[in-house]
């Protein structure tokens, strides 16, 4: 599998999202079929909002089933250390243009966040691509949808 199809993950949020997906292909799953098994009861189906919603719901968690798969199936596991290179897994501290405080956030995916502590800005994002491969010290500008955006990186490490 080439690089640009790895999942890049830590050790945590891969250990979470594989119980997550335990639980969707088991209890989860179970409580699907008893929710449609249910609203089937209330009798016609095709006036059954309760049924409809079921099945909409168990589709729905169908669907994050594959996605967690997918995830899993293609993970790399994120190895911490001391370099201070922005990438998936580290913290990262950055200055918007003219402010003086500093915003901290993960590069990673959405599935790192497990706190409120730091906020997640992904490797895909316009400001997460442009600060992919860069060192502390460095001003970077991103291209977003309202026009470019330049920020420092203050300070780069891991989590």
């Amino acid at each position: 599998m080439s690089d640009d199809k790895k999942v890049p993950l830590t050790q945590e949020a891969h250990d979470r999202i594989a119980e997550e997906l335990a639980y969707l292909e088991g209890e989860g799953r179970q409580k699907a079929v008893d929710a449609i098994a249910a609203a089937r009861a209330h009798g016609d189906l095709s006036e059954n909002a309760e049924y409809h919603a079921a099945k909409e719901e168990q589709g729905m968690q169908e669907a994050r089933v594959r996605q967690i798969r997918e995830m899993l199936e293609n993970a790399a596991i994120i190895q911490s250390d001391d370099d201070d290179t922005v990438k998936p897994g580290k913290l990262v501290t950055i200055r918007h243009e003219g402010e003086q405080d500093g915003e901290t956030y993960l590069l990673g995916l959405r599935e790192e966040k497990s706190s409120d502590e730091y906020e997640v800005l992904t490797p895909e994002s316009p400001l997460g691509k442009a600060l992919v491969g860069r060192s502390a010290g460095e001003k970077v500008t991103a291209q977003v949808p309202a026009g470019a955006l330049q920020v420092e990186i203050m300070k780069v490490r891991s989590l």
